[in-house]
């Protein structure tokens, strides 16, 4: 995370690193379990963090600053529950358990369709609003800085 990083560029980096451990975790073979729980270990805690950040930080100011905002916050958040959700389950799996690699397949499709959304609408809109992304990257990053630390 480089010092002044705007809010936008601080997630799209995220989206990009989860991605990358998705395709990871697709090419492992089906007895790779320990490669498996650490792969999914990061991707939980990535997506813990990435969440965290979006609902406390960058949701609020959008939700303030955006006229459609509300719509658009309120679809993510209900998308971040769901993907929580898978989340929760698979911390409590082991790669060897039933439905292990579907349960992370659909996850990373969430998050895909999730990433899409919010790169190609939200985003677009955030830049044109006058937001100062320089300050709320700042914030965002030292919360996940202090998130990560403790996840």
């Amino acid at each position: 995370m480089a010092a002044g990083q705007d809010a936008i560029a601080l997630l799209t980096a995220d989206h990009r690193e989860v991605s990358d451990m998705f395709e990871q975790f697709d090419q492992l073979g089906d007895r790779a379990t320990t490669s498996k729980e650490k792969l999914k270990d990061k991707i939980c805690k990535a997506l813990i963090a990435h969440t965290t950040i979006e609902e406390e930080i960058f949701y609020p100011a959008v939700r303030a600053k955006i006229e459609e905002g509300e719509d658009m916050v309120d679809e993510a958040v209900v998308e971040h529950a769901a993907a929580k959700d898978l989340i929760k389950q698979l911390q409590e799996m082991q790669p060897d358990d039933e439905l292990y690699d579907a349960k992370v397949k659909v996850l990373g499709e969430q998050i895909e369709h999730h990433v899409k959304e919010e790169e190609k609408e939200m985003f677009p809109k955030v830049k044109k609003s006058g937001l100062d992304l320089l300050a709320l990257g700042q914030e965002m990053a030292m919360r996940k800085q202090e998130l990560m630390s403790t996840l």
